[in-house]
C-alpha cells in the first residue's frame, strides 16, 4: 500500500503500513471476533468490500492560525494538534483541494491563535460547507467569507447555523432520485461504499412488497427500495424526514412512500407495528438498535436487514435476533473508512 506523508502524525490513518493482505484480514477479523464475543463464531463472513483510494466524500476540517500561519487538516494522532494537510490518500480531489483553498481563504480572516472546524461535503457536482466557530457572524465577516470562497464550485457556506453563502442548492442522488442536503446531515462517507451497501440491502429485500426502513436518515436505502417496495420510513430529524418526503413526492416510477417522525431509542415500532411489514431495515448509529430489536425479536416478521458502522453493537443485536429464532445469513463488511479501524457492514436475518 502506498504511505501518505502525513502517516505517523495525522490521526486519521492508522493502517497505512499494512500489507493488502494483512489489511483485509484485520478488517474482516474485527467483524469475526465481534461476533464470536456473543456466540455467534459460526456466522459467515464474507471478505470486505474495500473502496478505492481518494473516494471519501465528507470530512471534518480542523483550522487554526498559529504564528501568521493557518493549519487546515485533521488532528494529530493523539492529540489536539492540527495536521497541516498536503497530501491525504483517502479523500476526493476536490476535498483535498479544498483544504488549500480554506488555507488561502481564511489567512486574512483568522485572528492568531483563532481555531474553528468546517464539515465538508463533496456531492459529486458541487462543494457544501458547514463552519462551526466561536466567532460570531457579522456583516463584515459574511462579507469576507463570500469573496474568499465565492468559487463556483462551493455551492454552500453555512457559519453557525446560519447561511452565508447559497449559489446553489446542494443535492444527493440516492438510485437516480435527487435529494436535498440540509447543513451537517448524515451521509454515507463514501459513493462506492454506499453503492456496496444499498446492493446487499435490495439483494436481501428481494421479494418484499411492503418494508419499513428504520433510521433513514435522508432515504439512502428507502428510495432504492421504493423503485420495487412500498416503503414506510422512520427518521428522528425532521430535516432529513423532510427532504426524503420531498424527494418522493417528486420522483417518477417509485410505489408509495410514507415517512414518520419519531425517535426509535425511546418510542421503537412496537411488534404490532412492525408486523404489517414483510422486511424491516435498520441503519442505526453507532450505539446500534437494542430496544428496536427487541421488540423485533418479539414479532412476527420474518425478515431484518441490518446495516451498521460498528461491529460490537451489531453482534449485540445479531445474538439477540439469533435468540429469538431468526437465522443469520452471510455478513458483508464494507471498508468505507480507509486505513482505520473501523468497518461497515450489513447482515440479513431470517425466519
Amino acid at each position: 500500500m502506498t504511505v501518505c506523508a502525513h502517516f505517523g502524525v495525522c490521526g486519521g490513518c492508522a493502517l497505512q503500513n499494512l500489507s493488502p493482505e494483512a489489511y483485509r484480514a484485520r478488517k474482516r477479523d474485527a467483524v469475526v471476533a465481534a461476533l464470536a464475543r456473543v456466540g455467534l463464531g459460526d456466522v459467515a463472513v464474507e471478505e470486505p468490500l474495500l473502496v478505492p483510494e481518494k473516494t471519501r466524500r465528507r470530512a471534518v476540517f480542523k483550522f487554526g492560525k498559529q504564528k501568521g500561519a493557518v493549519h487546515v487538516g485533521f488532528h494529530a494522532a493523539r492529540s489536539h494538534e492540527i495536521v497541516d494537510m498536503r497530501e491525504c490518500l483517502v479523500l476526493t480531489p476536490a476535498l483535498l483541494a479544498l483544504a488549500g483553498e480554506l488555507r488561502r481563504a481564511l489567512a486574512d480572516i483568522l485572528s492568531d491563535g483563532e481555531k474553528g472546524e468546517v464539515h465538508v461535503t463533496d456531492t459529486g457536482t458541487d462543494l457544501d460547507l458547514a463552519f462551526r466557530s466561536p466567532r460570531k457572524l457579522t456583516p463584515a465577516l459574511t462579507s469576507a467569507m463570500a469573496r474568499a470562497l465565492a468559487g463556483p464550485h462551493i455551492a454552500r457556506i453555512v457559519f453557525n447555523g446560519e447561511i452565508l453563502l447559497e449559489q446553489g442548492s446542494p443535492h444527493i442522488m440516492f438510485d437516480g432520485v435527487a435529494v436535498a442536503l440540509p447543513p451537517h446531515s448524515f451521509l454515507q462517507s463514501s459513493g462506492h461504499g454506499e453503492a456496496a451497501l444499498t446492493a446487499r440491502v435490495l439483494d436481501l429485500a428481494e421479494g418484499a412488497k411492503t418494508v419499513a426502513d428504520l433510521f433513514a436518515g435522508m432515504g439512502t436505502f428507502a428510495l432504492p427500495l421504493a423503485r420495487r417496495a412500498k416503503v414506510h420510513a422512520v427518521e428522528q430529524e425532521g430535516e432529513a424526514l423532510a427532504v426524503l418526503a420531498d424527494a418522493a413526492r417528486k420522483a417518477k416510477g417509485l410505489k408509495p412512500v410514507t415517512t414518520e417522525r419519531r425517535d426509535l431509542f425511546k418510542t421503537p415500532l412496537t411488534p404490532l407495528e412492525l408486523n404489517r411489514f414483510d422486511a424491516i431495515v435498520l441503519d442505526p448509529p453507532r450505539a446500534g438498535a437494542e430496544a428496536q430489536v427487541k421488540l423485533l425479536a418479539g414479532s412476527k416478521v420474518k425478515r431484518v436487514i441490518y446495516v451498521s458502522c460498528d461491529a460490537s453493537s451489531f453482534s449485540r443485536d445479531a445474538a439477540i435476533l439469533v435468540k429469538a429464532g431468526f437465522r443469520a445469513g452471510p455478513v458483508t463488511p464494507v471498508d468505507q473508512f480507509l486505513y482505520s479501524d473501523h468497518i461497515e457492514l450489513v447482515g440479513g436475518f431470517t425466519r
